[in-house]
């Protein structure tokens, strides 16, 4: 049970491990278990988009993609041209004793290579995710990410991640909450 126990406790480091790519961006913050939590629901919205997958494979893949980051750190684009981080030694050390190392491994290491339609999936997934943060950003006025959505928008695999895409891309980020066109934000719901 031990193992288990730091397992979860290295889970917990998520929540504090920042992505770094933000700190170019000039705005933004998001940690990698925030980033990860809308990701799995990304592709839970993929799964019923996409005909013949498996939907729970897909969803804990997207559960787990960033889980090494937890020992690695997140590596942004730059820190990516100079540093080689060696993900298969940390899955080794981070899944050594669990009575789940195979399932995790297995997940992980599909994730890595993108051989599967889940992984690229959750490859999409992780990117859409970001492609939200990166929409808001630009909705509050940083001019900066419109480049940043070009890129983006360029590393979408699935015939379904890019439709997801594009819609995000012309759906307003305030959209699902404030409605422009009632006169509730004048009257606040009253006569």
């Amino acid at each position: 049970m031990i193992d288990i126990v730091n397992f979860l406790f290295e889970v917990g480091m998520l929540k504090r491990t920042p992505r770094t790519g933000f700190q170019f961006l000039g705005s933004g913050y998001e940690s990698v278990a925030e980033h990860s939590l809308r990701t799995v629901y990304i592709a839970y919205v993929l799964s019923n988009k996409v005909k013949d997958i498996n939907r729970e494979r897909l969803i804990l893949i997207s559960l787990f993609h960033d889980f090494l980051e937890a020992r690695t750190g997140d590596l942004n684009y730059m820190n990516k041209k100079y540093v080689t981080v060696d993900e298969k030694k940390a899955l080794e050390d981070a899944i050594k004793g669990l009575p789940f190392q195979d399932e995790f491994s297995d997940l992980i290491i599909d994730y890595i290579e993108q051989k599967s339609l889940e992984a690229k999936l959750a490859k999409d997934a992780d990117n859409l995710e970001l492609l939200l943060q990166l929409k808001e950003q630009k909705d509050l006025g940083n001019p900066y990410a419109d480049d940043w959505i070009k890129f983006t928008m360029q590393r979408l695999i699935t015939n379904e991640g890019k439709e997801l895409g594009e819609v995000i891309l012309n759906t307003d980020s305030t959209h699902w909450w404030f409605d422009k066109s009632s006169d509730w934000w004048v009257n606040g719901g009253g006569k």
